[in-house]
């Protein structure tokens, strides 16, 4: 970083300090004025300079109005031009801050730079600053309070408690103290103390009356800001002093917070006395404590603020700095940077921004480019913001330019509502528009819940905005749907990509008046639906091209991820567009970078760095070879040394300096050498390297370090929109990953950026990648069943996903079940009492003849009516059960959680409802004691789960309108279900149809089947791969303890929790049928004999049958061959003294659970599937001969002799890796049948 960049903090020593009358030309708060200096200071211009300027100007512009005439296509944001102020009655110069080009001109919004005024002003107003009237400094001096920092009244209304604490903006109430002492004052006079970023850091002392106040103290006495020492004021790093003969004057405390500052410019200063204190002692103890509590840790201990300490800050500048800033302009005129990339970043919040585009941000509410009505709404529903990226991205979305963010918050609306709503409070601008229904504005979601959040958050601003009438549009794929909807007096309309399309297909004109498309998660809608999305931009662009009056187009994309899809989007549908991107990683990703992993082993790094500084003359480079350690550095710098490559190293123990080591950095390259520089990554931010061409990861980075790294090349981010991520000839940066064996966890995060920068990628990373993602999946082996696995047979995101993708025999498999409900029938009749969402429902399954839990429930009733039987509970705990009444209705409850405990003694816990699995929270106090016969029924609640139906447009929920729908219509009520595969108390069904009995025609009828239900609304499609993906999940169980697993399996996975409905008579159910009225009869099945025997062969299966193994040893080794053909799904897990194999051959399980006689090293032990055995290779923990295999004698088990000694080439070396499976549960044809039985009637 250069000195004297607007990113430096520039301090002025206290012996250099000027003090100086000024005059206040605007406030807008303690953070925000602007000063005038008014007496003569050497080196700053006099206030007689200026009138002798203005006087130039209005003679010279008065007499020659058409010298420097400007046309308004020509007038650019961010220069300074000469305009005629109406208010003022004068010529003045004036910054450019945003253009609205109307049918009739130009409309601009100007600040004027020696008045610190802002106007709005005609195109035709404007003439060209002549150059001799832009030699002398802009009068007004942007200024802030040194070091006061706003305080407010923080409110905690769900603790109904109130404390003062730091702010981010300045309080009303303060701004309002601060405007009246400037008002009232009769001097007013400024010590400036810093200058950062173009703003001066003063203390301001007034003369109100007979007092003098500094308005520093006075605001922290009337508790309205606090002082915050400026960061860094403690920093002894040696590399960053430049000043170290400072000399102090004496500092005097003044105010109750100590504010340590030099000797006042007019004598001695009025105390402010606190309203209610007695004196200053009391002032000083209150303030005292509440230095610990109110204020945040950032607030200067007062023990820490005595004189004599070093310098605060860690640079110093000479006497003629501060006049030298003054002179200087701070903005440039009619020069333009539109072409170049603009990087900064903010030291204090360590922001990064990437902008492709020059944009000043508007880091302020009240100064940021909205309209007032909507600052007032936003400020009441308590925005906090703008944030960093809005502060950017708002002023030129604001102005209607085509913009593209970028950012961690890319998934925020307010990126671009407000700006958007301001836009359209313009009407003279749409004025030329053609007069027919069609929105102004329209956002474009990834899915229907995005959607109706930005639905809901425009209804929130609307009462801002005059008519704005936001519309959300979610059709479903029912081709009369598109056609009933009306787009009346609607200027925004927020929809999807599919939705959007349907609609166009019967509303051709729809885009005719459209002038601002946004683009919301943009990386989703271009991943994702991405030919739909390029049909939409035609169409828009087609529909522009049509329009009449020629109305601007504003396209607004803002996402977390850049996208390769965003180059063509960029190239052919928008205008220049300012691109801003305030994360690194994607901001290299656009600039090109080149990253490249390369796979080592950790002895090899350093030989594997010599090969890549393998430099020619013609392809000179500037290399960071970055390590977390200073053992590291020095390794690498010897190393380097030895190999004759010339290095330079830096790390905290290092005795060269920070400016040192730049200088020769620069140097090395200018002199035609390759410059290597091996530093340790706490000196990246101190050097502040933003030229590198290549940084080299020696050690592997945290995130956070990762993007420090990066930042060090961004001078060689690639500007220029390529079509490819890979086009050499715009690479410019590259960044090398050493990835050895102990990085290899970090592997998937590796893989996932290698493969959005289109890299080059190792068969290693891919190995380790996979590695390290099964071993996360088996980290979530506690976790629940993944719900969309459940539901729709597929999760979209497993690594992001908390939750378990594989089956968990001890959790999913059903505990405690009763013995009646083990013989389970595939028919069964369904009562859902709990609603989740379309598909899937709690509940319990009804049993015809005598249902024990309906006997229960009537127990359980009557005994509660007795008022002595309620007795309450004294001590909750967790997972017992309870008894809970709700009007004349008694439910088995279980405690869930149980948080702590209010002063009454009574809790909000939460608890499940065992028999119809809802959760809910009550009072501790609500709970019975539930006596012992009431708990041996085991919990009847099953989950139900409606397979083959999926929600349209790959949405990942279920749109509320068909949840309400079926919740509607099934809870509550008895339905009839074909059970197709079960597992512990989970059943998914297929149908699942609710049947009604007409006893007069003795006959009854399908009413609805479910899916059909939620297939007539529209929003439902066909799943057909459901039942499939769910069995094939239950064939890749893992072993965790193989012989028990088996029996459980064998017992319950088919079978737990189910109870039979009916008879062979019973009338069966056709899903189709909902439509119409079937009452044709259908003989019963008779195949009991048949299905018992496939459910003997499924059982035996499923046991599994141990396969033949011979074995054979050496020294070292032991080597068993298990012999099957074509084994799949295999898994093979080993411990010290154990082994356990499974696998499938033609169809049936083999497992063996093998007690070895001695030790083995599990790490070293492998496994390798042939065509026609399994060779698994242990190795022995001590050499030696082993007299035997197995602790016990096993049958299956025997000596190989053909294979005694085996050659070392001939061992296996990989180990397989797939589940153990097991057959799918069967299936059977759903039929009709119309005969009459003795079920009751549903009605």
């Amino acid at each position: 970083m250069e000195p004297g960049s607007a990113r430096d903090r520039v301090v002025i020593r206290e012996t250099e300090e000027i003090n100086m009358d000024v005059a206040v030309l605007k406030v807008e708060d303690p953070g925000c004025f602007w000063l005038a200096v008014e007496e003569c200071v050497p080196g700053v211009v006099s206030e007689i300079e200026y009138e002798i300027l203005n006087d130039e100007m209005q003679q010279f512009y008065d007499n020659y109005k058409d010298a420097g005439e400007i046309k308004g296509e020509e007038i650019e944001k961010g220069q300074v031009y000469v305009v005629f102020s109406e208010e003022l009655q004068c010529w003045c110069r004036a910054l450019v801050e945003s253009v609205q080009r109307q049918a009739d001109g130009c409309q601009l919004r100007c600040f004027l730079v020696d008045y610190a005024r802002y106007c709005s002003v005609a195109s035709e107003n404007m003439q060209v600053l002549v150059r001799a009237f832009a030699k002398i400094p802009y009068r007004a001096t942007k200024c802030r309070l040194y070091c006061t920092k706003p305080l407010t009244l923080c409110i905690d209304y769900c603790a109904d408690t109130a404390k003062i604490g730091p702010a981010k903006r300045w309080d009303a109430a303060a701004i309002q103290h601060f405007r009246k002492l400037l008002e009232e004052a009769t001097e007013v006079k400024a010590t400036v103390q810093a200058v950062e970023e173009k703003v001066l850091e003063v203390f301001l002392f007034v003369t109100v009356g007979d007092d003098k106040i500094c308005v520093n103290d006075d605001l922290i006495a009337k508790h309205f800001a606090y002082y915050k020492e400026a960061e860094g004021s403690s920093s002894d790093d040696s590399d960053n002093e430049v000043s170290l003969n400072a000399k102090y004057v004496p500092l005097e405390f003044i105010g109750p917070t100590f504010v340590a500052r030099p000797k006042l410019p007019f004598g001695e200063v009025s105390p402010p006395v606190e309203p209610g204190l007695a004196g200053w002692n009391s002032a000083l103890e209150k303030i005292c404590q509440r230095s610990s509590t109110v204020i945040n840790d950032n607030t200067v201990p007062v023990v820490n603020m005595v004189p004599g300490l070093p310098s605060k800050e860690d640079k110093a500048v000479q006497t003629d700095r501060l006049p030298q800033f003054l002179n200087s302009n701070s903005l440039q005129t009619h020069t333009v940077e539109d072409d170049q990339q603009s990087l900064q970043n903010v030291g204090e919040e360590k922001n990064f921004v990437f902008l492709s585009k020059k944009i000043e941000p508007s880091s302020v509410l009240e100064t940021a480019p909205l309209f007032d009505g909507l600052k007032k709404e936003l400020s009441w529903n308590k925005f906090s913001g703008p944030t960093f990226t809005e502060s950017y991205c708002w002023p030129p979305a604001a102005q209607g330019y085509d913009v593209i963010v970028i950012s961690h918050q890319g998934k925020d609306p307010l990126l671009y509502i407000p700006p958007v709503l301001t836009l359209l409070q313009l009407e003279s601008d749409y004025q030329a528009l053609p007069n027919m229904g069609g929105p102004l504005a329209l956002i474009l979601c990834p899915g229907w819940k995005k959607a109706q959040l930005v639905f809901d958050l425009l209804k929130t601003y609307k009462k801002s905005c005059r008519y704005l009438h936001p519309m959300l549009i979610i059709l479903g794929q029912n081709k009369e749907a598109a056609s009933q909807v009306e787009i009346r007096d609607c200027k925004v309309v927020v929809t999807t990509p599919h939705n959007l399309l349907r609609l166009l297909e019967h509303n051709t004109w729809l885009l005719l008046r459209l002038c601002h498309l946004v683009l919301d998660e943009i990386e989703v809608l271009l991943s994702d639906t991405t030919e739909k999305v390029f049909t939409i931009l035609d169409s828009y662009k087609k529909a522009a091209a049509q329009a009449r009056g020629n109305p601007s187009c504003q396209i607004i994309a803002v996402g977390t991820q850049w996208n390769k899809h965003i180059i063509p989007l960029i190239k052919e549908f928008m205008n220049d567009p300012y691109i801003v991107i305030t994360v690194i990683e994607e901001a290299a990703i656009f600039g090109n970078v080149q990253q490249v992993v390369q796979p080592c082993m950790s002895s090899s790094k350093t030989a594997e760095l010599l090969k890549i500084l393998d430099f020619t003359q013609k392809n000179l480079q500037k290399v960071l070879v970055c390590t977390d350690s200073v053992t590291e550095v020095e390794i690498i710098h010897k190393a380097l040394k030895s190999n004759s490559i010339v290095s330079l190293k830096k790390h905290k123990e290092s005795k060269c300096n920070a400016k040192c080591v730049l200088e020769r950095w620069r140097k090395m390259h200018s002199s035609g050498t390759p410059a290597v520089l091996v530093l340790a990554d706490d000196c990246l931010q101190p050097l502040g390297i933003t030229d590198a061409t290549c940084v080299i990861h020696f050690s592997f980075p945290s995130p956070g370090v990762f993007r420090q790294r990066l930042q060090c090349m961004t001078d060689n981010f690639c500007t220029v929109i390529k079509d490819s991520a890979v086009d050499q000839e715009h690479t410019k940066a590259k960044s090398v990953i050493l990835l050895t064996e102990n990085s290899s966890c970090h592997a998937p995060g590796i893989l996932h950026c290698s493969k959005r920068a289109e890299a080059e990628i190792p068969e290693e990373l891919n190995d380790s990648a996979a590695r390290v993602r099964e071993s996360e999946e088996n980290e979530k082996f506690s976790r629940p069943l993944c719900a969309s696995l459940k539901t729709f047979g597929i999760c979209r995101n497993r690594t992001a996903c908390p939750d378990r993708h594989q089956i968990n025999l001890s959790t999913d498999m059903a505990q405690n079940t009763a013995d009646e409900m083990i013989e389970t029938p595939d028919r069964v009749t369904i009562l859902p009492l709990h609603i989740v969402h379309a598909t899937n429902y709690f509940g319990r399954i009804v049993k015809k003849q005598e249902d024990q839990y309906t006997v229960l429930a009537k127990e359980m009733n009557d005994y509660f009516k007795v008022p002595g039987h309620r007795i309450s509970v004294n001590i909750v705990e967790k997972s017992v059960f309870y008894g809970l009444c709700e009007g004349a209705i008694c439910h088995r409850v279980q405690v869930v959680e149980t948080p702590a405990k209010d002063e009454e003694n009574v809790c909000e816990v939460t608890i499940k409802y065992i028999d119809e699995g809802r959760t809910s929270q009550v009072k501790s106090d609500q709970l019975l004691h539930l006596p012992a016969k009431f708990q041996s029924l085991p919990a009847q609640a099953v989950e139900i789960i409606v397979c083959r139906v999926k929600p349209i447009d790959n949405e990942v929920e279920w749109n509320p309108k068909v949840t309400d729908h079926i919740n509607s219509k099934i809870k509550g009520k008895l339905h009839h279900a074909k059970v197709v595969h079960t597992l512990g108390k989970t059943v998914w069904v297929d149908p699942m149809v609710r049947v009604t009995n007409l006893p007069v025609l003795k006959i009854r009828i399908n009413e609805y089947s479910i899916r059909s239900e939620i297939l007539s609304t529209g929003l439902g499609t066909d799943n057909p791969e459901h039942i499939a993906e769910i069995q094939k999940l239950c064939r890749q169980m893992p072993v965790l303890d193989h012989a028990k697993n088996l029996e459980h399996l064998s017992t319950k996975e088919d079978t737990a929790g189910l109870e039979e409905v009916s008879s062979p008579q019973d009338t069966l159910i056709e899903e189709d049928s909902a439509e119409s009225c079937n009452t044709s009869a259908t003989p019963p099945s008779d195949d009991a004999v048949q299905a018992k025997e496939a459910e003997d062969s499924t059982v035996h299966q499923q046991k599994g049958c141990h396969p033949q193994i011979k074995w054979f040893q050496d020294n070292v080794t032991v080597t068993l061959r298990l012999q099957m053909l074509k084994a799949a799904d295999s898994k093979c897990e080993f411990s010290k003294e154990k082994v356990v194999f499974s696998a499938y051959s033609e169809g049936r399980l083999y497992a063996a659970d093998l007690e070895l006689y001695q030790s083995i090293i599990a790490e070293k032990s492998t496994c390798v599937i042939k065509d026609r055995e399994a060779v698994i290779l242990l190795v022995k923990e001590k050499k030696g001969e082993w007299c035997k295999l197995l602790k016990n004698k096993n049958v299956h088990v025997s000596l190989d002799f053909e294979h005694w000694e085996e050659s070392e080439d001939e061992r296996p070396f990989t180990v397989g890796s797939e589940k153990l499976s097991y057959p799918p549960a069967g299936y059977e044809d759903w039929f009709e049948s119309s005969e009459d039985s003795d079920t009751e009637s549903d009605d």
